[in-house]
C-alpha cells in the first residue's frame, strides 16, 4: 500500500545541527540524475533575486525563500513529514506520531516533491521554495520529471508491500491524494485510486471542496497510519474505514470520494 501527497509551499525551518543534503539518502536512487539537475538549475536561479522573484512567483517581501534556496546544499535537514506545514500536514501532525507509526510512514506515504521528486516520509530534507508550475533556467519541471518520477512511483508501489491490488496493475494499492498539478509531475501506475474529498449535504448530493479537502486528506492518512495495516487490496481498505468510521466509498472509475 502507498500513499502519494502533494508537497506544501511552507515549511518549517531548522532541522538537525550538522546534516546537509545527501541526494543518494534519498528514496528512489533512480532519480538521482533529476534531482542533481534540479538543485543546480534552483541554486543557479537564486544568484539573480529579482530573477528568482519572477519565477517563483513570490512577492518583493519573500526574498528570505530565495536565501533558502542559495544554501539548499548545505542548510540542516529534517524528515519530509516534518519539514512541510499548512493544512495538510497540520492535520496529519507527524511529529505526535509513535515511533512505530512513523516506521509505518516511512514504508507507506511518498511526498512528491517539485525539487526531489517523489521522496520517501522520513528522507532528510532542507527547507527551500519551488513549486509545480515554478519556471527553472533550462529545466521544464513537467518533461523533466513525468517520466522518471512515474518509473519511481510505479517500482515503490510494487514494493510496498500489501500484496496484489486486485486490478490487474501488478502493483500494491496506491491511493493518489495529489493535487493533479502534482499529478502531472508523475502519473500515478495503472490501477491506482484518485481520491476526491467531497461534502455531504442534506439532499445527499456530494460536492467536491476546495480549502478544506486538504484538512481531510491529512486526517485520512493520519488516520490510516495510526491503524498500522497495510492492506492488501481496496476491500480490505474499505472494511477498515467503515470500521473507522472514516467515509471512503467508490466514485468514479479510478476514483475514491472521502467524505468529510
Amino acid at each position: 500500500m502507498l500513499f502519494l501527497l502533494p508537497p506544501s509551499e511552507t515549511k518549517r525551518d531548522g532541522g538537525a545541527e550538522g546534516t546537509r543534503l545527501d541526494l543518494g539518502a534519498l528514496r528512489f536512487p533512480s532519480l538521482r540524475r533529476q534531482r542533481t539537475a534540479t538543485v543546480a538549475a534552483l541554486r543557479s536561479l537564486s544568484g539573480d533575486r529579482d530573477a528568482a522573484l519572477r519565477a517563483l512567483k513570490l512577492g518583493p517581501k519573500q526574498h528570505a525563500e530565495i536565501d533558502r534556496n542559495r544554501s539548499v546544499r548545505s542548510s540542516a535537514l529534517m524528515p519530509a513529514i516534518d519539514r512541510y506545514t499548512g493544512v495538510l500536514y497540520d492535520a496529519l501532525d507527524a511529529p505526535s506520531l509513535s515511533a512505530s507509526q512513523r516506521d509505518f510512514a516511512a514504508q507507506h506515504v511518498v511526498i512528491h516533491s517539485a525539487l526531489f521528486g517523489p521522496i520517501g516520509a522520513l528522507d532528510p530534507i532542507p527547507a527551500y521554495r519551488l513549486s509545480h508550475d515554478s519556471r527553472l533556467p533550462d529545466l521544464a519541471l513537467g518533461k523533466h520529471w513525468r517520466d522518471a518520477a512515474a518509473f519511481a512511483i510505479a517500482t515503490g508501489a510494487a514494493g510496498a508491500g500489501g500484496g496484489a491490488s486486485g486490478n490487474g496493475s501488478g502493483a500494491g494499492l496506491v491511493l493518489d491524494l495529489r493535487s493533479e498539478a502534482y499529478v502531472h509531475l508523475g502519473p500515478a501506475p495503472a490501477g491506482s485510486f484518485f481520491v476526491r474529498v467531497v461534502s455531504e449535504g442534506d439532499d445527499g448530493v456530494r460536492r467536491a471542496l476546495n480549502h478544506f479537502n486538504k484538512k481531510g486528506k491529512g486526517s485520512f492518512v493520519r488516520a490510516v497510519i495510526q491503524a498500522e495495516i497495510d492492506h492488501a487490496d481496496l476491500a480490505s481498505l474499505l472494511d477498515w474505514a467503515a470500521s473507522a468510521s472514516v467515509r471512503l466509498s467508490p466514485g468514479a472509475p479510478g476514483e475514491l470520494e472521502l467524505v468529510v
